[in-house]
């Protein structure tokens, strides 16, 4: 096997891991509250511990790598998240199961970046589209068949077997790392650690996630409201301090890259948005009388018409270019969000195609998008590159399903319809920074004999 393919496959794994341990909590929650007497509010923050761990670590990433080693940190992250796992299978309290979360998340929040950046910088820029696809293939597969399977573990064992399962997943991917992953190359550089911008960049992220998580009930809007100006004051001191720094925790002025930036823009707004489009339509569509199971069986054809999508998106990126498939890709998902407006019955065809025609765009958006971020990025940049798109990642999931929720919230139950107008929108709002990219210079950036040579 190619050594491109041994770190493109560890690197899977634990995205895969990650994945299954954002969608198939959810499942267990009934029995968590039952056995641990946890309210609503606790549950809820089973998943936004886990995120918080996630996104707090990722900053660090950069200079973790360059201190340490990817190799070790790789390492390192899937022991971490192996033993967490482990933990929050035997927890007695709701407290200390949010707290194992937590060191979960920072676990797996140290695997994402430096795995990606790791496994993009083995593709040279004309074969990134190709292993995007395989990427999002992943990210496909495991939220459509982990929530069923965990149903399974739950009624067949206990919810704690949904997480004793990671440990052998975990300890199989750091296996393979230790067996694959080359030694770290010896560097006689030791970066400092721009403290500063992290506890900026810490704080902010920090109160961004609390906020949005207060905002979901109208009791704590208010405080929710205040945190999101707190993150925004700091967000601003973050990036007054960082953004001529040298040794910033994070190199800022990648953000100037048209391609990085639209990439970025178009998750926030289209897969993003569709986590809370998804929630909204949950509860819409609870109250037109379907049940659980059937609610769930319509992210089948939502999976169907993303698989065709990702086949598309990495056969046309480097023929044809971004620009159309991002905007194809936009323009079919506000479509299937304005046909849930007309979903007035319980049952129907009308229904089906609606999250067919989501699920069709929104991972047209999603394959493009995550290969246009890295077009154009020096090997040298692409972990701190890594590590901007992961943390607008993760904060994509949570803002869409925030502002949609509290959107819901404020207009009460008879606001669907202007919800479902409003996601519709927002998906289309990056259209203007798409309509600028030039496809030329990306396609020639494809082809580029410098890139070639430095990617290989």
């Amino acid at each position: 096997m190619a050594y491109r393919s041994k770190v493109a496959l560890v690197y899977l794994l634990g995205f895969a891991l990650d994945l299954l341990n954002m969608f198939v909590a959810t499942i267990a929650y009934p029995d968590i509250a039952r056995e641990l007497q946890a309210s609503v509010t606790e549950l809820a923050w089973i998943s936004n511990a886990y995120m918080l761990g996630l996104t707090l670590i990722i900053p660090m990433s950069v200079w973790l790598a360059a201190r340490l080693g990817e190799r070790r940190l790789i390492l390192g992250s899937l022991l971490v998240f192996g033993i967490a796992s482990a933990l929050v299978a035997q927890a007695g309290s709701i407290e200390s199961l949010i707290g194992w979360r937590l060191l979960q998340g920072l676990g797996g929040g140290l695997l994402l970046p430096v795995g990606q950046a790791l496994a993009y910088r083995q593709f040279p820029p004309a074969q990134r589209a190709h292993f995007t696809g395989v990427v999002l293939l992943v990210a496909l597969m495991v939220p459509a068949l982990s929530p069923a399977a965990g149903g399974l573990i739950v009624e067949a064992l206990s919810w704690r077997w949904i997480f004793y399962l990671n440990v052998p997943v975990a300890l199989l991917a750091l296996g393979l790392a230790a067996l694959w992953l080359k030694p770290d190359q010896a560097s006689s550089e030791r970066p400092t650690l721009d403290a500063r911008g992290l506890l900026l960049a810490v704080s902010a992220l920090s109160l961004l996630l609390i906020a949005l998580s207060l905002l979901s009930e109208p009791v704590t809007r208010l405080l929710g409201v205040l945190g999101l100006i707190a993150s925004a004051a700091m967000a601003t001191l973050y990036l007054r301090d960082g953004w001529r720094k040298p040794a910033a925790i994070l190199d800022l002025k990648l953000i100037r890259n048209p391609s990085l930036r639209a990439a970025m823009l178009i998750y926030l707004c289209v897969p993003g948005i569709f986590t809370g489009t998804h929630l909204i339509a949950v509860l819409y569509l609870h109250d037109l009388g379907l049940g659980a199971a059937q609610i769930g069986a319509l992210m089948l054809p939502w999976a169907a018409g993303s698989g065709v999508a990702i086949l598309l998106g990495k056969r046309s990126f480097n023929r044809i270019g971004p620009k159309p498939l991002l905007i194809t890709g936009m323009l079919l998902q506000c479509l299937g969000i304005l046909l849930l407006t007309r979903a007035a019955q319980p049952v129907g065809p009308l229904l089906i195609i609606a999250y067919a025609v989501m699920g069709l765009g929104g991972s047209l958006c999603s394959v493009t998008a995550q290969t246009l971020a890295f077009v154009g990025i020096a090997p040298e940049k692409m972990g701190h590159a890594s590590a901007l798109w992961n943390i607008n990642r993760q904060l994509g999931f949570c803002l869409g399903a925030a502002l949609l929720s509290s959107l819901l919230g404020a207009l009460g139950a008879q606001g669907f319809s202007y919800c479902f107008l409003a996601a519709a929108l927002l998906t289309v709002m990056p259209m203007a920074a798409v309509l600028r990219l030039d496809s030329t210079k990306i396609l020639a950036l494809l082809t580029s004999p410098a890139l070639q040579e430095k990617s290989a």
